[in-house]
């Protein structure tokens, strides 16, 4: 007889593998942690402060999950006494001040006690009370409007797209100091987090997000107390049973509670989820948490909002007079909601076992028979090298995207990189990895871009820039991955140097044949264990991990891509994605048109046969439209006009993930305007 600790158990071994063990979603945080850092530091003056958000901050990589992202300027604070302005010099930052007075729970006006007009926010303010208020809605259209022409409002975030990937944009405000209204919690918490914590939390302060609550009296011009930084390192705080709860319960919204309805009949959501799990663990609910207690614990989050629902009150876990089910969760609504629930609630817990699609528990019980099983706790599942591996490099690969565009920002960020991080701080292994993955791709773009400003300039100026963008893709191939050396190649190319970029490329090629070379995270285990097994992550992405070369659209590597790239940067695409060997024959072909048109036809058809016969191991489904429009670029240029324009046709009918369908469209209208002409 399986009994329900040990059905427990192998829900939790499920969500180890679908949701991550404690060892990859912290891998995941401190990634995602180093980039926040890293790219604050490389502002300048005062730039937004960029704060990832939401559940990938927390350490969740749900498919359907977007990026969550809070922005706001350092040179405003929010104070909620007007004594409190005496802790900022006002010539530095512009004070504004919280008027609660006429505000539901959790809401606020704010108003500039000294409004000036050059201030950038200052065209959304209204004026009431013989002061000028900031409002909300003036302030999310205002930032809207700024924002790409794709870019949409939702609730208090403007949405857009990057490729396939979702961002929300929170525009909001800050504040260092932890709200009065909010003062309860602190006194609450004596059970959980532990006191550092809620130390942290209060000393972190809060955000105001703009948008005002439904019933309130000034909807238009309220802005919402965000508790989202206090949020995450409560999530941080959980151990990992508690975390994988959490998971769970999200999965089971996902999956059973919201599934088969539209948008605006989706009234729970995550945030309800993270609250009930937040109220469960503080109130000592759950005597102990382990893996055997994983799906008791879920079911007791569960019928705490089901009660929630029955009563139409979700406290927010920070300010408990703030009911957040009061704008939607009430009427109609609410009684269709709590009948959804009370159904799943009569099924019983098997109901979260249909998440993980193992309601008939068939292959739970044959696993749990296996004489190899042991209720282990999550630090004894294990994966091999190889895999745990390609997921690290893919979570550092997918955070690789700094926004250091301009001489100074780079350097910014090499400065407090090199002399604060790496000297004055302890780094850990992966962490180094992390490091030298962001500086390589600084470096990319540094040298890149001393090319681009002295393009024009007088020879002197290039010289020294040329010598000095070589010696920086140099030292940025010394630490980064094997096809990084490909920047090196395109640079030599892009200066006419071919006989030195075809000499990096053949060294590139041999590296590259490697057999236990991770080509996108695709990899012979085996011979991957054999070769670098034990060996730090560093000498690992140095010797055995090629990532597709990720072209930043705002500047230009070579001038034949540059339709391409200003066709995917019109669409919001911020990378072109090109695969390592797609680049190599390349830039073969380009290098050798210029010196022997033999070896141009050979590389060419090296190029033609990878793209025609490959099978997913060199060139992904995210690259697959560049590297037929690669493809034709290559066989316009020999004069292939035929195969050229099959090759577009062919890129058109990928997948347009990088958008770069009307630079095809332009090389085809090119093409026919030439055999017209001809003929």
């Amino acid at each position: 007889m399986v009994d329900l600790e040990n059905i427990s158990a192998f829900v939790f071994l499920r969500l180890c593998h679908e949701v991550g063990t404690s060892s990859e979603v912290g891998a995941r945080r401190d990634v995602v942690d180093l980039k926040n850092t890293l790219a604050n530091k490389a502002r300048i003056n005062h730039d937004n402060v960029f704060m990832t958000s939401g559940s990938r901050r927390e350490g969740f990589r749900m498919m359907d999950s977007d990026v969550d992202v809070m922005c706001w300027p350092d040179n405003y604070r929010v104070i909620w006494d007007v004594h409190q302005s005496q802790c900022y010099n006002i010539h530095m930052k512009e004070l504004i001040l919280c008027d609660c007075s006429e505000s539901p729970p959790g809401f606020t006006l704010l108003y500039l006690l000294s409004p000036r007009l050059y201030s950038e926010i200052h065209g959304a303010c209204v004026r009431m009370k013989n002061r000028h208020y900031i409002s909300s809605s003036k302030h999310r259209e205002m930032m809207c409007f700024a924002e790409p022409q794709s870019s949409t409002l939702h609730g208090p975030c403007v949405s857009r797209f990057h490729g396939i990937l979702g961002y929300d944009f929170a525009h909001c405000l800050a504040s260092d100091i932890w709200p009065p209204s909010a003062s309860s919690w602190i006194d609450r918490s004596n059970s959980w987090p532990q006191y550092h914590i809620v130390h942290d939390i209060v000393k972190s302060g809060c955000h105001f997000v703009a948008v005002g609550h439904k019933l309130g009296r000034h909807e238009h011009n309220e802005w919402r107390i965000s508790f989202s930084l206090a949020e995450q390192k409560l999530v941080y705080a959980m151990n990992h049973c508690q975390f994988l709860t959490y998971g769970l319960l999200k999965l089971f919204l996902n999956r059973i509670i919201n599934n088969g309805l539209g948008d605006d009949d989706k009234l729970l959501c995550s945030y309800h989820i993270k609250t009930a799990v937040f109220w469960v663990i503080q109130q000592n609910m759950i005597p102990y948490w382990c893996p055997h207690t994983v799906l008791y614990s879920s079911w007791v989050c569960f019928k705490l909002i089901l009660k929630w629902v029955y009563e139409g009150v979700c406290p927010n876990f920070f300010i408990p007079s703030n009911n957040m089910f009061l704008s939607n969760i009430y009427g109609e609504a609410q009684n269709v909601l709590f009948i959804r629930l009370y159904e799943l609630y009569k099924i019983g817990i098997r109901s979260m076992l249909d998440t993980l699609s193992i309601m008939s528990c068939s292959g739970c019980i044959a696993f749990l028979r296996d004489p190899s099983f042991s209720r282990c706790a999550d630090e004894n599942i294990k994966f091999s090298e190889a895999d745990f591996d390609v997921k690290l490099f893919k979570e550092i690969e997918s955070n690789d995207s700094l926004p250091a565009l301009n001489v100074q920002g780079c350097l910014n960020y090499l400065q407090y990189n090199i002399l604060e991080r790496t000297i004055t701080t302890p780094l850990t292994q992966y962490q180094v990895g992390v490091l030298q993955t962001f500086t390589n791709s600084v470096l990319q773009n540094l040298a890149f871009v001393l090319h681009m400003n002295t393009y024009s300039q007088e020879n002197k100026l290039k010289y020294r820039a040329d010598k000095k963008s070589c010696h920086i893709l140099k030292l940025a191939a010394k630490f980064g991955c094997i096809s990084d050396m490909l920047y090196i190649a395109m640079y030599y190319y892009t200066t006419l140097r071919y006989k030195e970029a075809l000499y990096i490329i053949e060294v590139t090629k041999i590296k590259l044949a490697k057999s236990y070379v991770m080509h996108n995270y695709s990899v012979d285990g085996e011979r991957y264990t054999e070769a670098v097994g034990g060996q730090s992550w560093s000498t690992k992405m140095r010797h055995a991990v090629a990532w597709d070369l990720k072209l930043n659209n705002k500047i230009i590597y070579i001038s034949e891509l540059i339709p391409e790239q200003h066709s995917s940067q019109q669409n919001n695409v911020p990378f072109l994605y090109v695969p390592p060997f797609v680049m190599l024959y390349m830039l073969e072909v380009f290098c050798y048109q210029h010196i022997d048109t033999i070896k141009a036809q050979e590389a060419l058809d090296d190029l033609r046969t990878l793209i025609h016969y490959d099978q997913g191991q060199f060139i992904t489904v995210l690259a697959k439209n560049t590297a037929w429009q690669i493809l034709g670029i290559c066989q316009q240029m020999t004069r292939n006009f035929q195969d050229a324009m099959f090759s577009y046709q062919q890129s058109l009918r990928e997948d347009q993930l990088h958008s770069i369908q009307t630079a095809t469209e332009m090389r085809i209208q090119g093409i026919r305007l030439l055999n017209y002409y001809s003929s």
